[in-house]
């Protein structure tokens, strides 16, 4: 990549970090939408004027809009250095018994709050309270692995779309109706700096890089640990194509396993907790076929019924099914990133009864989404219809998340 080219990358990101913030921030103040949320069976009652009385994580007016939801359990562990912050509930057993409680914090993975708290360090230096600072830390963290992410892509597709074309994959990334997430408290933005950054350099053949990058995936979002499939994949090719390495591809075939590795040693430490929380309060367990199918029941009787619901729903089976055909229309010349996506999809679909809560978010992750996009954008017509309809989608989208209303 050139200097120029990776200007103008920083060019788009740094007025997308600006205007979507600004955005953000300016909305709520002119305009409110009317409470409560009916977008989920659940979310009127968790959208109510004093839903978050006591959630001192949510309450910090500095960078406000930019933390909802989820992002009070990263915030919490960041600030707090550790899951067991005594300001966040405590999950009980549901039939009683006694195993101890655990905190909610559990249920989310370590390495972004993790690198919250190290960003964080020099903030209360210059005046902003703890909350504040990690807040801040978090919004950089997200908006850096957008541009990391931005650049992977970039990279991974130029020798066949060209450069506009490699440029518009990270722009199409940055307006996707669920992009807004790359630029709050949540950990998309980290996840596909680190997951697709792997996937670019198994491109190019850097199986051990991408190995490295691949588990600290993992310690970001369980489904990083997809990420050791196209791993081998990509290794059973080079031993197919390349004999006369042979022997130095062996010697690093262990290594691949590091993803693998990585969620052991995520499990030995949290395991019991994050299984217990999970079961207890979310409703979710890995391949949970049965509970589902009754979410996802429960998800479209509701959409029949509620206006709010079915608006959700059709974004959330849109994106979802646009992520699905562009795995199968990529996997051709993205096999890699086409299988990943695929799983990326298949694993948070099918793992309970929040599988159907972040289906709009969850294709976000995907990454041959943005790359199919980019094919079909350099039609000029195609590109000005999908940028305007997208950037529509994200600005509502953000806009209701800037309000604590469910976006995902």
């Amino acid at each position: 990549m050139n200097i120029r080219t990776l200007r103008t990358l920083a060019l788009i990101w740094i007025a997308w970090v600006v205007i979507l913030i600004g955005y953000m921030h300016f909305a709520p103040i002119r305009y409110a939408p009317s409470r409560a949320d009916d977008a989920l069976v659940w979310t009127a009652n968790e959208t109510r004027r004093d839903s978050n009385e006591g959630k001192i994580y949510l309450l910090e007016p500095f960078l406000n809009t930019q933390v909802a939801w989820d992002s009070e359990f990263y915030l919490s562990v960041a600030t707090f250095g550790g899951y067991d912050d005594p300001a966040i509930r405590l999950v009980t057993p549901q039939r009683g018994g006694d195993t101890p409680a655990y905190s909610m914090s559990y249920a989310f993975f370590p390495l972004y709050p993790l690198t919250m708290r190290i960003v964080r360090a020099p903030f209360p230096l210059f005046g902003l309270n703890d909350i504040a600072a990690s807040a801040l830390a978090g919004v950089i963290v997200s908006v850096a692995g957008a541009l990391i992410a931005m650049i992977a892509l970039y990279d991974l597709v130029r020798d066949e779309i060209g450069d506009d074309g490699a440029i518009r994959t990270g722009f199409y990334l940055l307006i996707f109706p669920a992009g807004f997430f790359l630029a709050v408290v949540y950990t998309e933005g980290l996840f596909i700096a680190l997951a697709f950054s792997s996937l670019a350099l198994m491109n190019r053949g850097r199986l051990i890089p991408a190995a490295i990058l691949a588990m600290l995936a993992v310690w970001t979002r369980s489904v990083g640990g997809a990420l050791v499939i196209p791993l081998l994949i990509t290794w059973a090719y080079q031993m197919w194509k390349q004999p006369d390495a042979r022997r130095g591809l062996l010697l690093r075939l262990p290594l691949l396993f590091l993803p693998i590795a990585a969620y052991f040693i995520w499990r030995a430490a949290y395991g019991i907790p994050f299984d217990f929380v999970n079961a207890n309060w979310f409703g979710n367990a890995l391949f949970d076929f049965e509970n589902s199918r009754l979410a996802w029941e429960q998800f479209l009787a509701r959409a029949a019924e509620t206006p709010e619901a079915s608006a959700y729903a059709a974004m959330s089976i849109g994106a979802m099914a646009l992520a699905a055909i562009s795995c199968l229309f990529t996997i051709r010349r993205y096999p890699a990133a086409a299988i990943f996506g695929l799983i990326a999809i298949l694993i948070p679909l099918t793992s309970g009864w929040t599988a159907t809560n972040s289906a709009f978010r969850y294709a976000l992750v995907v990454p041959t989404l943005p790359i199919m996009l980019a094919r079909w954008g350099k039609h000029a017509a195609f590109d000005r219809a999908w940028t305007l309809f997208s950037i529509l989608l994200l600005a509502m989208n953000a806009f209701l998340f800037a309000f604590d209303f469910w976006a995902g």
